[in-house]
């Protein structure tokens, strides 16, 4: 079998790098508003003198999976000071990067966790040719900045004192090693403050990993509790609470936005769960072979139910369709763990004989027991995927992949390199790992936590009087029908859309420029401001959704 059976890179994705514009008919440009006249505009009850942003990723402009000075002039909250200087509002500084690659330098040389951004090479997102210039120990001089939005960052980071420690987006633009993100921004004593995607990245590390720390009911588990997990609603509770505290303390106004549901990002919805086609010449002609291997384990998956070991044989049973695209074989933690019943019925089992002939191994009792204990370690807690599981953007250059670790590990148990390869296809015969996968109880998970999370959040704004964005509905409308934003109609799909950036998470320009009419939007409702009204909003069309490689 070939090193690589399949490309999947970006599957489904027919890129053209007109689809950037994201504009879909020709009456998409017609349909603009008629000329009229609109009222002067008014704040209201807000005073915007001092606007400080609080938050992280989407608050600092990131897109494309870095930060840089494009992207930080675009942010939702640089958009909006713009419209608020017209009512008052002050000078709006942001702690800029030194480029536009975006990344760090570590030491003096590119860090490998702060990578540059990406771009659109023709074909799918690619990571730009260039090295950073931002170093990752230089601290700016002029903190604090009205921009507190730190990639990162989760809830309760807020209010740690010295995190710039802990985070570089954040030590290069403390006003002190001791600094706490909240400190930073209530020294400035705003006068209006947002405070957006907090809790965002307390789900987000779990779901991009495939889901870790939750138990299989969905349900937080403060056993599991760490550095990638969910974090507990009871600890995001408080610290919400204590940032909402800190910000309106001397009497500043602000608005606050909910957590959507990121499973409905990119992200988790570009790569679908049959990726297979019987048409790829390096997968079809397998498929006897393939169907005739799993033949034997869905034979011992039914024996297994006929004696009361599983009672779900058939969503365990592996088949691939010589008509039609087939699923990936996943791995399923939460599937009862059967490996040493399966070893133990296949070297049993005399037809097992005639399929070690098959590869051409011998059929002594040594050899029948090590490749029968492979199958159980194999195949012990796996299926193939359903339309009900996500499969994370990165397993597409991964799916149809040998996965040399398994490799190595079979040609250390006695299989040839031939048959070694064979059995360690990522997503065919080398079940994909659960990091590649977010099944649905981890996706219950996530959405638990977001619930308990916005119940939170508008609870705490409906006791302060604050303006509240819902952005479970805007990410919604984004993954359904589309935000009409004249002349664009934006979706959430992965480059094409013009909504979310390359990255499949963080939005574009274009979509930081919707973000902050939503913003707009829910300050009029609730301070008596007039921004939509009087027409002093950010027109998208003037925001970009992709930038060019050339840019740096």
């Amino acid at each position: 079998m070939k090193t690589k059976i399949m490309n999947t890179k970006y599957i489904g994705l027919l890129l053209i790098f007109l689809g950037f514009t994201a504009c879909n008919t020709i009456d998409d440009i017609d349909r603009m508003d008629p000329v009229m006249d609109l009222p002067a505009l008014t704040s209201g009850s807000a005073d915007f003198t001092k606007y400080v942003a609080v938050g992280a990723s989407f608050t600092a402009g990131f897109t494309d999976n870095a930060l840089f000075i494009k992207g930080q002039e675009n942010s939702f909250p640089n958009i909006m000071a713009k419209e608020f200087t017209k009512i008052g509002g002050g000078t709006f500084t942001q702690p800029l990067m030194s480029d536009n690659i975006g990344g760090f330098l570590s030491g003096g040389v590119q860090s490998t966790s702060y990578l540059p951004r990406l771009y659109f090479n023709g074909t799918g997102p690619a990571l730009l040719p260039a090295t950073s210039t931002t170093n990752q120990s230089t601290v700016l001089s002029n903190a604090p900045f009205n921009n507190m939005g730190v990639p990162g960052a989760k809830s309760f980071h807020l209010t740690i004192a010295g995190y710039g420690a802990l985070n570089p987006y954040f030590g290069r633009m403390a006003k002190t090693p001791a600094s706490s993100m909240l400190g930073d921004a209530t020294s400035q004593s705003p006068t209006f403050f947002t405070l957006s995607e907090i809790g965002g990245n307390d789900v987000l590390a779990y779901a991009t990993g495939g889901g870790v720390g939750v138990d299989q009911t969905g349900n937080f588990n403060p056993a599991l509790y760490g550095q990638s997990d969910i974090t507990d609603p009871t600890v995001f509770g408080q610290a919400f609470t204590a940032i909402v505290n800190g910000l309106t303390a001397n009497g500043a106004k602000g608005a606050v936005g909910t957590v959507p549901y990121i499973t409905r990002l990119p992200y988790f919805t570009t790569v679908p769960f049959k990726p297979l086609s019987p048409t790829n010449p390096s997968f079809g002609p397998l498929i006897p072979t393939l169907n005739g291997v799993f033949g034997q384990l869905n034979q011992v998956y039914t024996y297994l139910q006929s004696v009361g070991a599983i009672n779900n044989a058939t969503q365990r049973s592996i088949t691939f369709s010589t008509t039609a695209a087939s699923a990936v074989v996943i791995k399923d933690e939460t599937l009862t763990d059967i490996s040493g019943q399966i070893a133990g019925v296949l070297a049993a089992s005399p037809s097992f004989d005639a399929l070690l002939q098959s590869f051409g191994l011998p059929t002594d009792a040594t050899t029948k027991a090590t490749v029968a204990g492979l199958f159980g370690s194999f195949y012990g807690q796996t299926r193939q995927a359903t339309a009900t599981d996500l499969l994370v953007l990165p397993s597409s250059s991964i799916i149809g992949t040998v996965n040399t670790t398994t490799y190595s590990n079979l040609i250390s148990a006695g299989l040839s390199p031939a048959l070694a390869g064979q059995f360690s296809v990522e997503g065919v015969t080398n079940p994909l790992a659960d990091k590649w996968v977010l099944l649905p109880s981890e996706q219950l998970a996530v959405k638990n936590a977001v619930d308990a999370y916005n119940i939170t959040i508008n609870n705490v704004a409906a006791a302060k009087g604050l303006a509240v964005v819902d952005f479970s509905a805007i990410l919604e409308t984004g993954a359904t029908t589309g935000i009409v934003t004249n002349p664009y109609i934006l979706t959430t799909k992965l480059v094409t859309g013009g909504l979310v950036s390359l990255d499949g998470v963080h939005l574009t320009s274009r979509g930081y420029a919707v973000m902050a009419n939503k913003f707009l939007e829910a300050i009029d409702i609730a301070y008596g401001s007039n921004f939509v009204a009087s027409g002093n909003v950010a027109s998208a069309g003037n925001y970009p959704t992709n930038y060019s490689p050339a840019l740096r």
